[in-house]
C-alpha cells in the first residue's frame, strides 16, 4: 500500500509517495546527495564533531565509563514523578562494539514509557555551552532524550522520523532521521546552545541551538519556544503549559523510559555567547 509522506530538507518541503519500508531509505539517499552537493553542511572545519570527538580544552567530562565520574557529576532529577533513590541505579556495562564500559539507561523503578521517574541530571547547572554526547540504541523503538538545561529535549527515538522523532528539537523541528546510523551503532550529537535572554524578568530572546548529527549540521541557530511534556519533563514544564520560561540555569539531563539506551564519551564546555549566534567557530 502506498502512503504519502512529507520530508523537509534544507528548507524545502517534499512530498513522497512510497511504501513505509522505503521511506527511510529514500530520505537517506536525498540527504547523501545534498551533502555531496554542499546543500547540507558536513563536518565543521573549525571544531571536532562526530563519533569519537575528543573533549575541547577546558571541557568537563561527564560520561567516561567510570562509576566515579557518574557519582561525582550526576544525580537524579527529583521532579513530580521521581520514584528512585540514590545512589544512581543506572548501570555501567561493556561497550557492545568497542572496549571499555558505557552507561546504560536501566533503572528498576521505571516502567516502560514512563519518563521522569529516574532521569539523571548533572549536578552543575549551565547557561550557554558546547556539548558532545554519543548514544547507542539497542532495540527497535528505543527511546531516551537529551535535555538542554533540563528544559529543551533533543529526542532519541528509533523508528520515528516525525517532529517528535530522532534528532528533532522535540515538536519544534524536523527530524534528521536520515543521518541516524541505526540500531546498535554509535551516534553523536554536537550542540552549541545559547540560553534564553531576559530583561526586567521578561524573555526577550529565545534559546538557540545549532546541532551536528553524526558530523553533519542540520539544526542551525534554531529558536526553541517552550518546554514540552508537562511538569514531569523538566524545569518550566509546568509553567503556563511549558511556555513560562524562567531565567534559571539548568543541568544536562538524560531521560530513562525503560528502554535500553547506552551513552559514552560525553563532555560539555561552558561558553559565553553574547550575540544570538550558535554557529561553531574558531572562537567557540
Amino acid at each position: 500500500m502506498l502512503k504519502i509522506y512529507m520530508t523537509r530538507v534544507n528548507g524545502y518541503s517534499r512530498w513522497l509517495m512510497t511504501p513505509p519500508s522505503s521511506f527511510f531509505r529514500i530520505t537517506r539517499v536525498i540527504a547523501t546527495t545534498l551533502v555531496l552537493a554542499g546543500s547540507l553542511h558536513p563536518r565543521a572545519s573549525l571544531a571536532d564533531v562526530g563519533v569519537g570527538a575528543k573533549p575541547l580544552p577546558g571541557a568537563d567530562v561527564l560520561i567516561d565509563g567510570t562509576r566515579g565520574t557518574l557519582d561525582e557529576k550526576w544525580t537524579y532529577w527529583e521532579g513530580p514523578r521521581f520514584g528512585s533513590s540514590l545512589p544512581i541505579k543506572w548501570k555501567l556495562v561493556p561497550d557492545p562494539l568497542e572496549s571499555g564500559e558505557v552507561l546504560q539507561t536501566d533503572d528498576p523503578a521505571v516502567g516502560l514509557g514512563k519518563f521522569g521517574v529516574a532521569d539523571i541530571v548533572t549536578k552543575k547547572a549551565y547557561r550557554d555551552f558546547r556539548l558532545h554526547i554519543e548514544f547507542l540504541v539497542m532495540n527497535p523503538e528505543g527511546n531516551s532524550g537529551v535535555y538542554l538545561q533540563n528544559r529543551y529535549e533533543i529526542q532519541i527515538q528509533d523508528g520515528d522520523a516525525t517532529t517528535h522523532g530522532m534528532g528533532a528539537i522535540i515538536n519544534e523541528s524536523p527530524s534528521p532521521y536520515f543521518l541516524y546510523k541505526g540500531l546498535r551503532q554509535w551516534n553523536s550529537y554536537d550542540i552549541m546552545f545559547r540560553a534564553a535572554r531576559f530583561k526586567d524578568g521578561q524573555r526577550v530572546e529565545k534559546a538557540l541551538v545549532t546541532m551536528y548529527f553524526n558530523g553533519v549540521k542540520f539544526h542551525a541557530n534554531h529558536e526553541i519556544n517552550q518546554v514540552w511534556g508537562g511538569a514531569n519533563s523538566g524545569i518550566d514544564g509546568g509553567n503556563d503549559g511549558g511556555r513560562g520560561i524562567t531565567d534559571t540555569p539548568g543541568g544536562l539531563k538524560l531521560q530513562c523510559e525503560g528502554h535500553d539506551i547506552r551513552y559514552r564519551n560525553t563532555w560539555i564546555k561552558e561558553m559565553n555567547l553574547e550575540k544570538p549566534q550558535t554557529g561553531f567557530s574558531r572562537q567557540n
